[in-house]
């Protein structure tokens, strides 16, 4: 049921994020300070590009302060906006019946756009 869900989200616009997922993460390592975000953007992508069968968990070595950091740089720059805009999604998939298992994997995408830093994808 996974391998549907996911080839249904592909199809549906999932691809279009993750590329737009990866480019943002190109940019973002195109200088030295940008590549922690860059490289949370690559596992956003990830995550985008097949959502069903995996779950956003909170890594043991969360990185102490520094995470935090930038967990709060990432909200301001884009992060609490892009969480904003999978909610949405989810709420508008979430009134219909059919929709209720995508509306699912935005709550699951929101969960990690919002603070990337210090999960991991499973």
């Amino acid at each position: 049921m996974d391998f549907i869900g996911n080839i249904i989200w592909l199809i549906c616009g999932g691809f279009f994020s993750a590329l737009g997922y990866f480019f943002a993460g190109l940019v973002f390592c195109f200088t030295i300070i940008g590549i922690p975000f860059g490289i949370q953007c690559f596992k956003i992508a990830g995550l985008v590009l097949m959502p069903f069968g995996r779950r956003v968990v909170s890594n043991g070595n969360s990185g102490g302060c520094l995470s935090t950091i930038f967990n709060i740089i990432w909200i301001f720059t884009g992060g609490l906006y892009t969480a904003i805009i999978h909610l949405v999604f989810a709420f508008l998939l979430a009134i219909t019946i059919i929709g209720i298992p995508f509306a699912k994997q935005h709550l699951k995408l929101m969960e990690l756009t919002l603070a990337p830093f210090g999960k991991d994808v499973v």
